[in-house]
């Protein structure tokens, strides 16, 4: 019985992750910004998904992120992260991503870094 449920439960992210990136798609002139948490580390992307390409990338186990970050966690991490990548984006002048929150609720660590990224000037 137990198999059966974690089947089901990866089954269901998987059908969340199709209708969530059924709706969007990204190009060079407006990337999309993918984010992945595990329980421990962020990881996010800008993609170009006419070109298959990652343009920028940003994650928690970065040494500039570990420098920036003094002991904080979840939700600052989160801030930082995407000021992070903001910055990346605007050095190759980008303004303007769709932003890909996965199979996760708009809700705590991936609110916290999309806020970031508004904060700094992307537009989504």
């Amino acid at each position: 019985m137990y198999k059966d449920k974690v089947f089901m439960k990866k089954k269901a992210k998987g059908r969340i992750r199709k209708r969530v990136r059924k709706k969007i798609k990204g190009s060079l002139e407006r990337p999309r910004v993918y984010v992945f948490k595990s329980n421990r580390y962020i990881y996010s992307q800008a993609i170009d998904d006419d070109n298959g390409t990652i343009l920028v990338s940003a994650s928690t186990l970065e040494k500039e992120f570990k420098t920036k970050n003094k002991k904080k966690k979840n939700i600052e991490a989160s801030k930082i992260l995407g000021e992070m990548l903001t910055k990346r984006l605007k050095q190759r002048k980008i303004d303007k991503v769709v932003f890909d929150r996965g199979i996760y609720p708009y809700h705590g660590r991936i609110k916290a870094l999309a806020e970031a990224m508004r904060k700094g000037g992307l537009i989504f």
